[in-house]
């Protein structure tokens, strides 16, 4: 392939204000434990098409302006004098524009599709020496496609398309930044004072609730960071569209919206493969609700945690799920050292370890808004939802990164389609499992989208003839 392009690089120089060093931030912290824990970079990543006549001189004069608007992009990971890990905000420096140019007598469409399998291997690649990378793919002197990738220890889903409307792309453009908002070395002095610690004590003592009648970790569950052999994760990807239409359609029976169904649909799906009742996860919250925080460019997520009980009707479980997300997603705010803290205190109380085995992530952020539109006015019909389960398909990607947990399963974002990212512990469960659980998503959704009545049920059989690759990992 590597014939077929040519890859340079465009020096760009910046400059700021913001200059220094601050502790981390409490999402700051969430996001370095994930990334020692997993080995993976964690990185924010997509690839956006543009517009006609935007041009690399453009692309270069925009990377360079917002560098050097936002300390958070100027950021990186240092050490303080007692050792602990800081945040340090440069006044200057030169990041590379990376532009692959086409050869003249290739289609458009091959620089379109290297577009986007940049995107997903720069998910899992370091970035260097800066928080940010991009690239712009050129075809026949055009430039057609950039691929954008942001380190998550300085940018969350929000931060990234807020970076994207500063660019001039997205579907953030005309939003501008809020001149007013906090930078991440300001948030972190200010989870320092009086009253946002309060919250975080808080949030605790509402994870000491969830907590403390966990039972011990299982044989290859969960447990400390490095416990467990690495290597041991294997990933799948979920798609479907007959989910989604019946997604939409519970959602506007339920008068809830499609994150609480999908929530309460993959937890009757983890509990009708491990029968877990209820069924106890972590879910990523990302606190932009709160207030000042709307527009700050940083990390922001961490994790919640919730019980869902899984009795009665489907129509049962999503009402039961909404309640205990409600509560739950005010209480994703919180220092995690002190999180690490309240779980010592309960081993030992206990006196066996125990943790959360599952982990769940809506990371829709370009497609939410119009999803929720779609369940407010779609009139989805049985025919129609059926006449789509042919497209479903469950692609197996081997070994790319380790979680903590059991299971972790993210909603990504893809237009018009249930879109799963699963990945689950291969000590804990075989691959046959991990896709029962994937198409018991879709199995049950189906089921309950035109019948209120609907009972969870069982789990389905996995589906060989329909899955990308014959042998499951």
């Amino acid at each position: 392939m590597a014939e077929r392009f040519t890859v340079t690089r465009v020096p760009v120089r910046f400059s700021g204000p913001g200059v220094g060093t601050a502790p981390l931030t409490w999402g700051q912290k969430a996001i370095l434990r994930d990334v020692r824990a997993s080995g993976w970079t964690n990185n924010i990543s997509g690839a956006h098409a543009l517009p006609e006549g935007v041009t690399v001189e453009d692309l270069a004069e925009r990377l360079g302006r917002a560098m050097g608007k936002h300390p958070a992009l100027r950021t990186r990971l240092g050490v303080d004098e007692e050792g602990d890990a800081c945040q340090v905000v440069a006044a200057a420096g030169v990041v590379d524009l990376e532009v692959v140019t086409f050869a003249d007598e290739l289609d458009r469409a091959d620089a379109v599709d290297h577009g986007n399998r940049l995107w997903i291997d720069w998910l899992v690649e370091p970035i260097a020496p800066w928080p940010l990378r991009m690239a712009v793919v050129r075809h026949r002197g055009a430039a057609v496609h950039l691929v954008l990738a942001l380190d998550h220890l300085v940018a969350d889903g929000t931060a990234a398309l807020l970076v994207m409307a500063d660019l001039g792309l997205g579907e953030m453009v005309g939003h501008p930044v809020d001149p007013r908002a906090m930078t991440t070395a300001e948030l972190a002095r200010h989870e320092r004072t009086p009253r946002v610690r309060r919250i975080g004590d808080r949030a605790l003592r509402y994870w000491e609730t969830q907590l403390r009648t966990l039972p011990p970790a299982a044989p290859g569950g969960p447990g400390r960071p490095g416990d467990r052999p690495a290597r041991r994760c294997r990933t799948a990807r979920f798609h479907s569209p007959a989910a989604h239409l019946a997604v939409l359609s519970i959602a506007r029976r339920t008068r809830t919206d499609t994150s609480v169904v999908l929530l309460a649909l993959i937890a009757i799906a983890i509990g009708a493969v491990t029968d877990a009742d209820p069924v106890v996860a972590n879910l990523v919250t990302g606190n932009r609700f709160r207030p000042g925080l709307a527009d700050v460019i940083g990390s922001l997520s961490q994790d919640t945690v919730l019980t869902i009980g899984l009795g009665g009707t489907v129509d049962d479980v999503v009402a039961r799920t909404r309640r205990a997300a409600t509560v739950a997603w005010l209480q994703a705010y919180y220092d995690p050292d002190r999180l690490d803290e309240l779980i010592a205190r309960l081993d030992a109380e206990r006196g066996h370890p125990a943790r959360v085995a599952y982990r769940i992530s809506d990371r829709r952020f370009s497609t939410r808004s119009a999803t929720e539109a779609m369940a407010r006015e779609a009139r989805v019909t049985e025919d129609a939802v059926r006449a789509r389960l042919p497209e479903t398909f469950v692609k197996w990607d081997g070994h790319r990164y380790d979680v903590d947990e059991q299971l972790f399963v993210a909603v990504e974002d893809r237009a018009e389609t249930v879109y799963l990212h699963l990945v689950y512990d291969s000590t804990a469960f075989t691959g046959e499992r991990a896709e029962a659980l994937l198409r018991s998503v879709e199995e049950v959704a189906v089921r309950a989208a035109f019948d209120p009545d609907a009972p969870p049920g069982p789990p389905l059989r996995p589906a060989p003839s329909t899955t990308d690759s014959a042998v499951a990992p």
